[in-house]
């Protein structure tokens, strides 16, 4: 796939401007997931049966990825991005007065659509802007904006649901998330809009898988998959299983808010200091040592209670944030721009193909166990075979 064509943009806008876009979505993301294990909790009223739908779900979103190279073929990055950041606000705002759990699932997986898709979209704007800075330093302005905005979003989601209910605080995600669609009108991007071709769903189905073929047997791109796979595992765990375990351990929703706020303060430190540590030592060694440290937490959490078990929920932060900047680096480093533009939704299913998998599993080790701390032994599984694929040859 040729590389798009922007015709217009305002004078002064990098790389890092849309790098610094990761503040709207850090903190509206933040707030979802405060509260959306417990949303789904009321609904089901079973941490089982929570994993399962947060698996089919991910699976949804999975596909949406899948397709995500069709749909940049037929649309320009620019018009795609604006109607997601639209659609994400509109979703929220009507989800956070949903009361009938149907409606609420019906928004869940339209949503699920757009933030997929904004997913793809910020790191491809970053590459195509990305000039001499590269994409070790984009990633960490990325996720350290990111992290800003993820630092006030707990507590601003418990006190929201404290004054009315869970569902409520998915209003402020809308609010954030309008407020970063003008943030990206103010960058005055124009690009060519592309030729609307009727659709074929044969020959898409069949480009799809093309696609796919090609990736896995570019150099290096399994490894990069399978790293990418194990992060967003370990990360999925902890977003869905961290508040139900905290709240089934008798402590309070304020609780919750600190133990996820302080779980930021790592990334916060970490993510510009990343950016230097990784060009003086290379990556590997940064994924290596947060893997294997994340197994070893992970051991730990499936038979310590109280106030210890917050400790660990807190530490195993330090192993995502030596992770976070670094983790997809194997499949920039390994491709040219065009063909990330060709491969990144194909790469991006490993950001969702965890979610598939890993509630699953915990759900399996739920139902064999009957706890919910037993999701800990999946993470520390999946650290470990993690840490094996960063030291394995390629």
């Amino acid at each position: 796939m040729a590389r798009d064509k922007y015709l217009y943009v305002k004078n002064g806008v990098s790389g890092f401007s849309f790098a610094n876009l990761g503040l709207f979505t850090g903190f509206a993301d933040g707030i979802y997931n405060a509260v959306y294990s417990l949303v789904l909790m009321e609904i089901f009223a079973n941490s089982a049966i929570v994993g399962v739908y947060v698996a089919i779900y991910a699976a949804f979103c999975m596909g949406v990825g899948l397709f995500a190279n069709e749909i940049l073929r037929r649309f320009s990055k620019v018009r795609v991005f604006y109607f997601v950041m639209l659609m994400l606000a509109v979703c929220y705002a009507m989800m956070s007065f949903s009361i009938r759990p149907s409606t609420f699932v019906i928004l869940d997986y339209t949503t699920g659509i757009a933030i997929t898709l904004v997913g793809v979209l910020i790191p491809l704007f970053m590459s195509d802007f990305s000039g001499k800075i590269g994409m070790a330093r984009l990633n960490s302005r990325y996720h350290l904006w990111m992290n800003v905005g993820a630092l006030f979003a707990p507590m601003i989601a418990v006190a929201v649901a404290d004054q009315f209910n869970n569902r409520a605080a998915f209003f402020a995600s809308a609010l954030i998330y309008l407020a970063g669609w003008m943030a990206f009108k103010l960058f005055h991007v124009v690009q060519q809009d592309k030729k609307i071709k009727p659709v074929n769903p044969r020959k898409t189905v069949h480009a799809l898988l093309k696609n796919a073929v090609a990736f896995f047997r570019r150099s290096g791109m399994a490894r990069a998959y399978a790293v990418n796979f194990g992060y967003y595992s370990l990360r999925a765990m902890r977003y869905l299983y961290v508040p139900i375990v905290v709240i089934e351990n008798g402590f309070s929703r304020d609780a919750l808010g600190w133990v996820l706020t302080l779980g930021i303060i790592p990334y916060l430190i970490l993510s510009d200091l990343m950016a230097g540590l990784v060009r003086r030592y290379g990556k590997n060694k940064w994924l290596l040592i947060g893997f294997s440290s994340f197994a070893i937490l992970s051991a730990l959490a499936t038979f310590v209670t109280g106030y210890p078990l917050l400790v660990i929920f807190v530490a195993w932060q330090i192993s995502g944030a030596l992770m976070e900047s670094v983790h997809d680096l194997l499949f920039f480093d390994g491709t040219s721009r065009a063909e990330q533009t060709k491969f990144y939704g194909i790469f991006r299913t490993s950001v969702n193909l965890p979610n598939v998998i890993a509630p699953i599993l915990g759900a399996a080790c739920i139902t064999a166990f009957g706890a919910t701390s037993a999701v800990w032994v999946v993470t520390a599984v999946i650290g470990t075979i993690s840490a094996l694929l960063v030291v394995a040859k390629k």
